[in-house]
């Protein structure tokens, strides 16, 4: 018997030996097909631009067709990896380090056109009526079509008080629409507050998430310590820095995950918590998303979602949450590759999906019967006047100077103050002032 136990624990030994082998050579002949499937590969590649290179109809030069290879091939990664040559390369320092003319728009990859996300308030597109949403068809005489994002942006960027046309493409239009449109130096004030008359509530717009977003959304709050509810409104907001979204979520969130980045690799996986520390959880809150909300304001908007913070009013988000790296080639040379991607608390993607709100509310005016008579007290009196001249004939009695100051008063009210009649102009923040009310009652 001992002898019997002896040989069969002696052949369990056998197998475990044998198996380790069988496994240990498994793995070595995958290896081995692995590194023949990259030499056959790369021999292939090597094979084409030789090819290309003695055969193509015009004489290219070696270095030509590998720049045109990766271009290519980080073109077909994603909308948002690109090839930055040498000229790219320096714009892009440019556009990082310097002041430029431009349009004031962003624009990104979506369904393979080239596509507005937002223009940013108070610049040349905003004045000149580019919406999010529009596709650029043609930059002059030029089409976009195949044009990558870094091209598009170098034709439209320039020296300030140079024109350009774009000819857009826009849903609702019988034929595209030809807008154009004269350069001028971007400077936006990313962060302005109101208050929405007779209600108590702080309206807080962010533009754009620059390195300013948090400490000035702290100084409105601080300011406004009294509301009894916030609107943030994050329309045609394109993004912008991730601590920024970071910073301004945490105003409005005691604990939990904001936002993960998760890659290919662990060293590129991180997340973002919220602190107790400042935050304010005690007073109703309402977001403004639509189509032109993307990147640092889909982390926002969903991130205050999945926590249940706040209530989402508006249209569907652009749907950008990926993380893009620049990654130098040489001093001269870059490639912008995408390493990651966002995940809200929940866990879902921004990426190609977006943030879908709560309320859906298009933007538009709010239906309502017009009344010649809805005016401040302050053009109460103006107005009379006018209307006693068509009635008397008489000439204007009130002194220009007088008119003057009314007129700046009107001005400085309407900078610190969303009227009645503003409210009946904007659907959707109208939508957020009846949200905040309920809010409102429901916690008393």
């Amino acid at each position: 018997m001992k002898h019997l136990k002896l040989a069969t624990l002696g052949f369990v030994s056998t197998l475990f030996g044998t198996s380790i082998l069988l496994s240990t050579t498994v793995f070595a002949d995958t290896i081995k097909q692995d590194e023949q499937s990259r030499l056959a590969a790369l021999a292939k590649f090597t094979k084409v631009i030789s090819t290309v290179e003695k055969y193509y109809v015009d004489d290219l030069k070696l270095n030509e067709i590998i720049d045109k290879s990766i271009e290519g091939l980080l073109g077909e990664l994603d909308a948002h990896s690109s090839y930055l040559n040498e000229k790219n390369f320096k714009d892009l320092k440019i556009q990082t380090d310097g002041e430029f003319g431009g349009l004031g728009i962003t624009i990104g990859i979506k369904d393979g056109a080239l596509t507005i996300i937002a223009p940013m308030e108070g610049t040349p597109a905003d004045k000149a009526g580019v919406l999010a949403g529009d596709i650029i068809l043609k930059i002059n005489k030029q089409s976009t079509l195949n044009m990558t994002i870094d091209e598009a942006v170098a034709i439209m960027r320039g020296k300030p008080n140079t024109s350009l046309t774009l000819t857009i493409v826009r849903e609702g239009e019988s034929k595209p629409l030809e807008i154009p449109i004269t350069r001028d130096i971007i400077k936006i004030d990313s962060v302005y507050t109101k208050v929405i008359e007779n209600e108590n509530i702080l309206y807080l717009r962010v533009t754009n998430f620059d390195k300013n977003v948090v400490d000035k959304t702290k100084e409105a709050l601080s300011n406004n310590r009294d509301v009894s509810g916030i609107i943030l409104d994050l329309r045609n907001n394109p993004g912008g820095l991730l601590n920024q979204a970071v910073g301004l979520t945490d105003l409005f969130v005691q604990d939990g995950i904001i936002v993960s980045q998760k890659g290919r690799y662990e060293d590129e996986n991180s997340e973002y918590t919220a602190t107790q520390s400042g935050t304010i959880s005690d007073i109703p809150l309402a977001v403004l998303v639509n189509g032109g909300s993307a990147s640092a304001s889909e982390i926002v908007s969903g991130s205050l979602q999945d926590h249940k913070r706040a209530i989402i009013i508006g249209q569907k988000t652009f749907g950008k949450g990926s993380v893009q790296v620049i990654l130098p080639v040489d001093e001269k040379e870059a490639l912008r590759l995408t390493i990651a991607r966002y995940y809200l608390p929940s866990g879902r993607t921004i990426q190609a999906v977006g943030v879908t709100p709560d309320i859906t509310v298009f933007s538009g005016d709010v239906p309502h019967k017009a009344n010649a008579f809805m005016i401040k007290e302050k053009e109460l009196k103006q107005h009379l006047e006018g209307e006693l001249q068509k009635v008397d004939g008489k000439k204007d009695n009130v002194k220009k100077d007088e008119k003057v100051k009314n007129a700046q008063e009107i001005k400085k009210d309407k900078e610190k103050i969303i009227t009645e009649e503003d409210l009946l102009k904007d659907l959707q923040l109208k939508s957020a002032v009846d949200i905040i009310k309920v809010l409102k009652i429901k916690q008393k």
